[in-house]
């Protein structure tokens, strides 16, 4: 749960969801009607820029085997390593994953500095996978069925059906994912009708945010 001391109303939204399920086009509308995100892709790959804390730990622990000619992260080749040994894996993230929560923490403070009411999208693709339920105070899953996920990842990525199958049975299935979700759009239509769903969604979590102001303030 939040770690933002209660003198503010701010609401963290953890969004998810599954590979081609359009989850970043709802994080887009949900910004355009005010909600600011951060994106923990996005972090994960700024904690690891070269010279930085977790930077100097993967080289420490892998080596300089695995930088690139200009001193980042060769991506691909831990990717390799650590995806055949659970062990590394675990490592890698013991020096990733504190870094990445505590700018996460960082951004959200800087932005309640401005808005101490602000609804803040915390965009976790794998939220549910590494049991992060407990940064966010609601859980928004993006969803469409298994099949067309299928679909949309074949034309997507220009995959066969063997492949996208494969690749989504390396995640939990977004059919799982649904037994967290506080709120779930279903994207499986048109973009009007995804847009809809949303506009619907941010006047939830503005009624939300008004009653949980209310018991505040003991009204």
């Amino acid at each position: 749960m939040n770690t933002i001391q209660e003198k503010d109303s701010h609401l963290l939204l953890g969004v998810t969801g599954g590979i081609a399920t359009g989850k970043t086009t709802v994080v887009r509308m949900l910004e355009e009607l005010g909600a600011p995100v951060i994106d923990f892709d996005l972090l994960a790959r700024e904690v690891v820029e070269p010279r930085k804390p977790a930077w100097k730990d993967i080289v420490g622990y892998f080596g300089e085997d695995i930088l690139l000619e200009d001193g980042s992260l060769d991506r691909e080749k831990l990717s390799g390593i650590v995806f055949q040994e659970v062990e590394k894996r675990k490592i890698l993230e013991r020096f990733t994953h504190p870094r990445i929560y505590e700018a996460s923490d960082r951004k959200v403070k800087k932005i309640c500095e401005k808005d101490p009411n602000a609804i803040i999208q915390l965009d976790i693709p794998l939220l549910i996978e590494q049991n992060l339920q407990h940064m966010v105070d609601k859980i928004l899953v993006v969803y469409i069925p298994r099949e067309k996920q299928i679909e949309r990842l074949m034309e997507r990525d220009r995959m066969s059906r063997e492949a996208a199958v494969d690749r989504l049975g390396a995640q939990l299935s977004i059919d799982e994912k649904l037994g967290w979700a506080d709120f779930v759009i279903n994207n499986e239509k048109s973009l009007e009708e995804t847009k809809k769903q949303v506009e619907d969604l941010w006047k939830t979590l503005k009624e939300i945010q008004r009653q949980n102001q209310g018991k505040r303030n003991g009204l």
